[in-house]
């Protein structure tokens, strides 16, 4: 069974930081990329971020570029985001994900990614 397990969300200020950490089991699980999206109350499930295993290529959404940043350790299966600037826009419940396609392009496509975690508050007030 995998799981992922996200942590680091809390309640900050606007212009505060965050990081974000998300860990999958079992260590033996494989993955093409690891990623991050969030849904803020009554909107859609979108993507922030992304780390392609091969050559550790990231990826960002325009809203979040310059101020986030995705790493993470395919060895260990982890995932990291770190949030800095943070604007209340940001205000959402963050995913880790792994991308279970193997395939070329789409890191940014929900449907791409086979194991989500259960999801970590992060809410920036102004």
């Amino acid at each position: 069974q995998v799981q992922l397990v996200e942590s680091g969300g809390g309640s900050v200020q606007a212009g505060d930081s965050l990081r974000l950490s998300c860990a999958a089991s079992p260590r033996t699980f494989s993955s093409s990329a690891m990623g991050w999206f969030r849904q803020a109350p009554g909107k859609e499930r979108e993507f922030v971020a992304a780390i392609r295993w091969t050559g550790g290529v990231t990826y960002y959404a325009d809203s979040v570029k310059g101020r986030f940043t995705v790493s993470g350790d395919n060895a260990k299966n982890t995932v990291y985001l770190q949030m800095n600037s943070l604007k209340p826009e940001d205000t959402a419940v963050y995913y880790c994900a792994a991308r279970t396609y193997f395939g070329y392009g789409g890191y940014e496509a929900k449907a791409n990614y086979g194991n989500w975690g259960q999801g970590t508050q992060v809410t920036v007030s102004s």
